[in-house]
């Protein structure tokens, strides 16, 4: 691995030396854990055996076999297991990245520029070597109108990648940018001869071709798909790979319903259930093979960015384009009740956009953040400067009744009254509203919130259709209402545009699903891109928090900071946990079958 042996500067020196310095690893402002020539990461075992097989659960369907496409549903597993990057994030630190394709890289002292040597070993599956001209070739089709529209909102500030030898590549902004340098690193690298000179749309039933640890061995459209870990995979020993990939094959069955996808991993369809519904831990994860150790159920502790998760109002359409409206829609969701009654208590009250992190605004802003949102208030509420913003609480006796009432005023206000039992406008039209959901689970906590509406006078139905036609409708923003999440790391950045600004309102497939549409929050989505330290993204952070909260653009829902999962009892598990992770992600990249353990 070409390394050169030097302290790492901090990124705020980075941008400062006078010459750019080439690099093993770069922290987001800190200084990397891990020091050069580190052997494994915390969380793995580096003497983890090989061999085996690990059997997953996939929900719905899928029809593609390429992940970097608007059209179609791809299979589960692709982007972790077959698609590799230039650096490999770490999971034990809020944004640090080691080289994995790039066994080297540097930032240019103007900050405009960042350059990567390839590893002279890295080889695509095809035993073809990894070049600066493949790098080249990924990044330019991810940012054509072929591919998602997601890669150019997230990479909108890269002007470029330049080939400057066959294993140097570089890529020219067309501005600083505080993590440009470091989410570069993230692109997915594929060979120009998974393509072969066709379109890049016609690839989706293609067998990739690129350098992770596994190939797709076979599949069945919709059915099941299975990747067989490549004996020749070039990156086996290097320090940001030791004890991952353990597994022989990794296979995924699909279900098309989650609570006949728990039968069947109980009769030992599968092997590991990452669940995330209450009522399914709480009452369905028992019997005999639970009892018998055979079937491990557990929580494991994270510290990850928790988000916001809620039902997002698509403010595309008239009636939902008065926040008075959308606060309305708020007030009838009974969180208390939902909690107590249908969850268990195991959920906490999304209050933020960055719940359960440091990014999390709280009080009443002041000091530098209150000196930025003061550049915007005249475009700000009033009450965004002077009230804490909280979603509706239904804790104490007849608090729902209240706050029924006062979403009752607020809808009359707006021009919604009751006319003939129904509530209707001036123009007589009738208030409807209808929840899309994909998943059935969802009925039973849609159902009391509908019954709650409806007593407003909103003729309020829900159903679930199948996966497929769930995605095309919320692509095209073709809803009222939906569950929705817009999951956050430890250091937000690029991706918040294709989350939140306005011209992710109005491009089909972005995350952006309530129409976000404010030159406040497009300006704050900057500051925290910008930012040139940690303070100063918190501070913009938190302001953008707050603006998003007064917007009331969904109806918040809950969170929780662990994990439930259930397993066979045939694993190896590292001792150590990572911080900040998905659970099905670790299984993949650290488990591996006890059973061939010496």
């Amino acid at each position: 691995m070409r390394v050169i042996l030097r302290s790492l500067l901090l990124l705020v020196l980075l941008l400062s030396a006078r010459s750019a310095w080439a690099v093993y690893a770069m922290g987001m402002g800190y200084a990397p854990k891990y020091p050069a020539h580190f052997e494994h990461f915390d969380y793995v075992n580096p003497a983890a055996p090989k061999g085996g097989k690990l059997v997953l659960s996939g929900f719905g369907t899928f029809d593609s076999l390429n992940p970097f496409l608007l059209k179609g549903i791809a299979a589960d597993g692709l982007g972790t297991l077959v698609f590799e990057t230039l650096l490999e994030k770490s999971l034990d630190e809020p944004f640090s990245e080691y080289g994995l394709l790039a066994d080297d890289f540097s930032l240019a002292k103007d900050g405009l520029s960042v350059t990567f040597h390839i590893n002279p070993e890295a080889r695509f599956s095809n035993g073809k070597p990894v070049t600066a001209a493949d790098v080249k070739f990924s990044f330019d089709t991810l940012m054509s109108e072929a591919a998602h529209p997601q890669y150019r909102f997230y990479y909108a500030d890269v002007k470029a990648a330049v080939v400057v030898n066959r294993l140097t590549v570089r890529f020219e902004f067309a501005k600083r940018n505080r993590e440009l340098h470091m989410i570069v690193g993230e692109i997915p690298i594929f060979s120009r001869d998974w393509v072969a000179g066709k379109d890049f749309e016609k690839t989706s039933r293609d067998i990739p071709i690129a350098s992770g640890p596994y190939t797709v061995e076979e599949y069945q459209e919709g059915r099941l798909i299975r990747y067989r870990r490549n004996p020749n995979y070039w990156a086996r020993q290097l320090p940001v790979r030791r004890g991952m990939y353990n597994f022989d094959s990794v296979t995924y069955k699909y279900y098309r319903d989650m609570t006949v996808a728990l039968e069947a991993f109980k009769a030992g369809e599968f092997d590991f259930f990452f669940e995330n519904h209450s009522k399914r831990w709480a009452r369905d994860h028992v019997g005999p093979k639970y009892d018998s150790g055979e079937i491990i159920k557990t929580e494991l502790s994270h510290s990850n960015n928790a988000g916001m998760q809620g039902f997002a109002i698509n403010t595309r359409r008239s009636k939902f384009k008065d926040i008075r409206v959308r606060k309305a829609l708020s007030l009838a969701f009974d969180f208390a009740w939902s909690n107590k009654n249908l969850f268990y208590g195991q959920y906490v009250r999304n209050e933020s956009y960055f719940s359960n992190s440091e990014l999390a605004a709280t009080g009443l802003p002041k000091g530098d953040e209150l000196a930025l949102l003061n550049k915007y208030r005249k475009l700000l509420p009033a009450s965004l400067f002077d009230t804490v913003w909280q979603p509706p609480n239904s804790d104490a006796p007849g608090a729902l009744r209240e706050n029924l009432k006062h979403a009752r005023d607020l809808l009359a206000a707006a021009g919604w009254t009751i006319q003939d039992g129904v509530l209707k406008n001036a123009k007589g039209e009738v208030f409807t509203l209808d929840v899309l959901l994909v998943q059935k689970g969802f009925e039973r906590i849609i159902g009391p919130y509908a019954r709650n509406l409806n007593r407003l006078g909103i003729e309020t139905s829900y159903r679930t259709v199948d996966a497929s036609l769930y995605q095309r409708r919320v692509e095209s923003f073709d809803f009222d209402m939906i569950i929705t999440s817009f999951p956050e790391s430890m250091s937000p950045g690029n991706e918040l545009r294709n989350m939140f600004t306005s011209e992710s309102a109005i491009k089909k497939g972005t995350r952006n699903l309530p129409g976000i549409s404010s030159p406040v929050v497009d300006a704050l989505v900057d500051k925290i891109i910008n930012a040139e330290n940690r303070k100063q993204l918190v501070i913009a952070a938190h302001a953008l928090d707050r603006v998003l909260l007064a917007g009331e653009y969904l109806v918040p829902n809950w969170y929780i900071d662990r994990h439930r999962i259930a397993y066979r009892n045939i694993f190896g598990i590292p001792k150590t946990l990572p911080l900040y992770y998905d659970p099905e992600t670790w299984v993949l990249k650290a488990w591996w079958r006890k059973d061939l353990a010496n």
